[in-house]
């Protein structure tokens, strides 16, 4: 029997910071048994995200000064890693995966979400490959790569208590957008890179894509793995979410 997972794809595209609270508040009513496993599949407003690490860069201030500018809300993520870009032609997907023993599925939650996109990718007639490209950008083992040279998709985890959550995203449109914030974002921080490995589907396949059939492709991946149920935000969440909002707002 597969297992069942909800599916939400409503997104705050006037509200990045909430939508990252969102998350963090359906990873929290998972550690509680109050929400069961759910996937988020959606197209995200202008934000760097920055990781753990990058809080404590002494650049951390100045990175965010310059999203801002740039016309990027400046968040602070659930998971790890380093700064990441999502705008309006990108795929956010976050998934909350209760499990009483989270951190022995680490790496296992990993694969699969690199291999579900990767495979759906491959569909849509991009050479897909996983596993970091050196000078990439947010690096991980993870990443998933066009032909082992740009960049298409990034993930991160966060294990607490009870339950998981493994959020990325997925470039689609507009891979210039990526780069040319990312850029001065990481010089501030004091981060090496290779501008060179950023890409997107678009530049892949040589046209702009329909973002929602994108998401249509993802879900098929899925719906091969897992029984889905597609269902709207739990009031209980959205209220969680506005108590958890002004921890995601970066200074």
């Amino acid at each position: 029997m597969l297992r069942s997972i909800n599916v939400i794809r409503h997104s705050f595209p006037h509200r990045p910071i909430f939508d990252t609270a969102v998350s963090h508040a359906f990873l929290r009513g998972a550690s509680r048994g109050e929400v069961t496993e759910t996937l988020r599949l959606h197209i995200p407003a202008r934000m760097v995200a920055f990781g753990r690490r990058d809080v404590t860069s002494p650049g951390y201030a100045e990175g965010a000064v310059i999203a801002r500018a740039g016309g990027f809300a400046a968040v602070e993520r659930i998971a790890g890693g380093r700064a990441a870009v999502f705008h309006p032609g990108t795929i956010a997907f976050a998934w909350t995966i209760p499990d009483p023993d989270p951190r022995s599925g680490i790496a296992p939650r990993f694969r699969e979400i690199s291999e579900i996109v990767s495979a759906a990718l491959g569909r849509m007639g991009v050479e897909a490959h996983i596993g970091e490209l050196p000078g990439e950008y947010c690096p991980g083992a993870y990443s998933v790569s066009a032909r082992k040279r740009t960049k298409i998709m990034g993930v991160g985890q966060r294990v607490v208590r009870g339950a998981a959550h493994v959020g990325g995203v997925i470039v689609v449109n507009d891979h210039e957008t990526v780069r040319n914030i990312l850029i001065p974002v990481y010089e501030a921080l004091d981060l090496a890179w290779d501008p060179r490995t950023v890409g997107s589907i678009e530049q892949e396949l040589g046209a702009p894509r329909d973002l929602e059939r994108i998401l249509d492709a993802l879900l098929i991946e899925f719906d091969n793995r897992y029984e889905l149920r597609e269902t709207l935000i739990p009031e209980r969440v959205l209220i969680e979410a506005e108590k958890l909002a002004p921890g995601h707002a970066a200074p």
